[in-house]
């Protein structure tokens, strides 16, 4: 019994030094060589702008064309206008639930 004991504290602390040694590589910050040179700016790239400004708006919604209802009254439909959308489909009624 005591001879497992001391093995398997000797299992534990053998994983805690491998898991000390591990994140010990982790910090220890290796540094990666950059492969090609950093890109040069343009000469002149101070004086240029970066980006056209961007475009004025007004914020409000264009009044050349009013929004159109989904589904016309019924004096538009009479004079021909067609709906936008389908009809819904007709809901799904289950019976009522009775009380005991």
């Amino acid at each position: 019994m005591k001879r497992e004991l001391v093995f398997a504290a000797l299992l534990v602390a053998t994983g805690v030094a491998i898991s000390m040694l591990s994140l010990g590589q982790l910090g220890a910050g290796q540094q990666i060589a950059q492969a090609t040179q950093p890109t040069q700016s343009t000469p002149g790239a101070e004086t240029k702008p970066s980006a056209p400004p961007e475009p004025a708006t007004t914020g409000q919604r264009p009044r050349e064309i009013p929004p159109q209802p989904a589904r016309p009254d019924p004096e538009a439909q009479k004079q021909g206008a067609q709906p936008a959308l389908p009809p819904a489909p007709a809901e799904k009624v289950a019976p009522p639930i009775r009380e005991k």
